[in-house]
């Protein structure tokens, strides 16, 4: 006989009912997940908080984790819409990561699939997606915003090229032109 299955468990809660030991928890697995090159600051982690985390946990320790913050997201009509701009509840993804030592076992999966759950509840889920996580997010159905994007800054809007492209969203209602520019909130560190 095989050795056991380690018995995974996903969890669902909002940053306020997480202990303080939890929150530490995700946050070191940040660093452990997004190396020691400071690929994810404080300021990344600020930008996680305020929302719904999805936790896995294998055998009681914490392997993968993600959270679903509000943002407003404002579409500006596209060449090809009638309409204004329109300004949407936008729910974001935030600090996706898996430990390395448990990768390709569906953790990040099961994390998104906790978090897409919550999509009723937004206009659109949106992410900006790393080159690793394009294929998950591609094969979940999540599709490249194709229009240049923008911050709306406290000097204005600014657009922000660097991004175009690797913003993602996850459709559903309402019909959204992905070509139109679309912009987002102001925040400290990456916009998007």
């Amino acid at each position: 006989m095989g050795a056991p299955q380690a018995a995974r468990v996903v969890s669902v809660a909002h940053t306020a009912q997480l202990d303080p030991a939890d929150l530490a928890e995700a946050r070191a697995l940040m660093d452990v997940a997004f190396g020691p090159s400071g690929g994810f600051t404080d300021t990344d982690w600020s930008h996680a908080l305020g929302g719904m985390h999805a936790l896995v946990r294998v055998d009681g320790v914490l392997v993968a984790h993600g959270s679903l913050v509000q943002r407003r997201l404002l579409v500006e009509p596209g060449e090809q819409s009638g309409s204004g701009a329109r300004s949407l509840r936008c729910g974001y993804v935030e600090a996706v990561a898996t430990h390395p030592d448990h990768r390709r076992r569906g953790h990040a999966a099961a994390v998104m699939a906790a978090l897409e759950a919550f999509a009723p509840a937004y206009d659109v889920l949106a992410l900006s997606a790393s080159d690793d996580g394009v294929p998950l997010y591609a094969a979940r159905g999540w599709v490249p915003w194709r229009g240049p994007t923008s911050v709306l800054g406290p000097t204005g809007p600014r657009r922000t090229p660097d991004d175009d492209g690797a913003v993602f969203v996850l459709l559903g209602a309402p019909a959204l032109d992905l070509d139109a520019p679309i912009a987002c909130d102001w925040r400290d560190g990456d916009v998007w």
